[in-house]
């Protein structure tokens, strides 16, 4: 009896004994988790950080912004929350700070926020945005053309979204820029980048920058949740433009047989 006692009791002991260090595991496993994410986004626990809003512009009110946006920045609040950082919400135009003090995430393409005007000037000098009257809005990295597709009956229709993140140097906190053609790809950015968080630490390093061109299908039955990643664009994105080549000088006219200088 004496004996089935302590085997019961060794029993439950060892069981406590490999239930602790399953929780002590995960325990460590999701710190460590956590600590990634927090150096990947630049926010450690108690510090702030930038959730720059862009103005709706389809919208007359220059204070109006896109209810798309407006569940991105829900979203990227979520995240900031999580890292244990306190989210500040600034609205593009009202930006007076400089880089590397907070994280920052930059929400819009260059006509709805003025901020990105100066991180593409700043970082990314190869990628323009197209807004030529009559003609669908396109991203242009380099040589290549991301051209945006309008949703019909006939064609699910796409769009396009630029995910950069952009170190600052010297040990500062990085920027995130999310420049869409459309409000939803901007949120469907946000869930990408999100979602995929480990898979882009993997490819780039903790502290990397890249740029990345995002395609959001069909996004008028499903949404922000179908994204796919087109390319890679950092060589091309972060490259100076090329300058035009130089024009050839007029030829000198020659005067032709009996004219007078």
């Amino acid at each position: 009896m004496r004996d089935m006692l302590l085997n019961i009791v060794l029993g439950l002991l060892t069981s406590a004994i490999g239930a602790g260090a399953g929780w002590l595991a995960q325990s460590l496993r999701r710190r460590r988790r956590l600590e990634r994410s927090r150096a990947f986004f630049g926010m450690p626990a108690g510090t702030e950080c930038l959730l720059v809003v862009n103005r709706h512009s389809g919208s007359p009110k220059a204070t109006s912004v896109h209810r798309d946006d407006v569940s991105a920045l829900m979203e990227l609040a979520v995240l900031v929350n999580a890292c244990g950082a306190r989210p500040e919400v600034v609205a593009h135009d009202e930006v007076r700070q400089g880089l590397g003090h907070k994280a920052e995430f930059c929400l819009g393409g260059p006509s709805s926020n003025e901020r990105t005007v100066a991180h593409l000037n700043w970082r990314l000098p190869g990628v323009r945005f197209s807004y030529e009257p009559g003609i669908l809005g396109a991203i242009l990295v380099g040589e290549q053309e991301f051209v945006l597709e309008r949703s019909t009956e006939e064609t699910p229709g796409h769009s396009y979204v630029l995910l950069a993140r952009l170190d600052t140097g010297g040990g500062g906190r990085p920027v995130f820029l999310i420049a869409g053609q459309v409000a939803i790809a901007n949120h469907a950015a946000v869930r990408y980048l999100v979602a995929n968080q480990r898979l882009l630490m993997g490819r780039h390093g903790a502290h990397g920058s890249f740029a990345l061109m995002l395609r959001v299908v069909n996004p008028v039955k499903y949404g922000p949740d179908v994204v796919e990643l087109v390319a890679d664009v950092t060589a091309a994105a972060t490259a100076p433009p090329t300058a035009p080549a130089p024009r050839a000088p007029a030829p000198t006219p020659v005067p032709s047989p009996g004219s007078t200088a």
